[in-house]
C-alpha cells in the first residue's frame, strides 16, 4: 500500500533534487528576512515619512503590487520565448541581489513620494524575479512529488516568516529601525547567494 503522509525527512530537504532544495533554502530565507520587516513597516512609515498617514501606508503598498503585477506577465512572456534556462536563472539572481539591498534607501528617504518611488523599484524588481523562480522552480520540480514539494516550499517560508516577525518587533523595539533594515539586508544577501549552487543544473537548452 502506498504511503499517503509526507515523510518528516522530506521537511529536511532530503529526497529532493538540489535545484529545489536550494531554491526552498533560498526563499525561505528571503521571505524570513522580509518578515522581520513587515509587521512593523507601517510604524515605519508613520514615524519616519514626513506628513505620512494611513493614505501613505495603502498607497504604498498599492504602488509596490501595482508595479510588479503589471511588469511581471511581460517579462514571463520575454523568458518563455528565450530558449534555455540561462536567462531566468541571471534575471533571478541579479534582481534578487537587488531585492537584497532596495531595504537600504528606507534609511534615506523622508517624503512621501520618495517612499512611493523606492516601492515601485521594489515592485519592478519583483516582476523579474517571481515569474524566473516559479519557471526554474517548475521544470525542476520531482515528478510525483510536485504537491509534497509546494507544500514544504509553503510550510517553510511561511514559519520562517512567522518567527522572524515576531524577531524583527523586538529587534525593532531594542535596537532600533535602522540596525533591523540592516539585518534585513544582510540576511536578504544570504538568501541570495544561496541561489548560486543550482547554476550547474541549469539547462542551456
Amino acid at each position: 500500500m502506498q504511503q499517503r503522509s509526507t515523510k518528516l525527512k522530506h521537511y529536511f530537504l532530503r529526497e529532493i533534487n538540489p535545484v529545489i532544495r536550494f531554491l526552498i533554502i533560498s526563499d525561505t530565507v528571503l521571505v524570513g528576512a522580509a518578515g522581520l520587516l513587515g509587521p512593523i513597516f507601517a510604524l515605519f512609515i508613520g514615524e519616519f515619512i514626513q506628513g505620512s498617514d494611513e493614505a501613505v501606508v495603502g498607497i504604498a503598498a498599492g504602488i509596490y503590487l501595482f508595479s510588479k503585477s503589471i511588469l511581471q506577465i511581460p517579462v514571463a512572456h520575454l523568458i518563455d520565448r528565450i530558449r534555455g534556462e540561462k536567462d531566468d536563472f541571471w534575471l533571478m539572481f541579479i534582481f534578487t541581489i537587488f531585492i537584497a539591498i532596495v531595504p537600504l534607501l528606507y534609511l534615506v528617504i523622508s517624503t512621501p513620494m520618495q517612499l512611493y518611488i523606492v516601492q515601485f523599484i521594489l515592485g519592478f524588481f519583483n516582476a523579474f524575479v517571481f515569474p524566473t523562480y516559479m519557471a526554474i522552480f517548475t521544470r525542476h520540480i520531482d515528478k510525483d512529488k510536485e504537491g509534497t514539494e509546494w507544500g514544504i516550499y509553503f510550510t517553510l517560508t511561511d514559519v520562517a516568516s512567522a518567527t522572524l516577525a515576531v524577531i524583527g518587533g523586538y529587534v525593532a523595539v531594542s535596537a532600533g529601525f535602522p540596525v533591523l533594515v540592516i539585518a534585513v539586508v544582510v540576511l536578504s544577501l544570504v538568501g541570495a547567494l544561496l541561489l548560486w549552487p543550482i547554476k550547474p543544473y541549469i539547462k542551456t537548452k
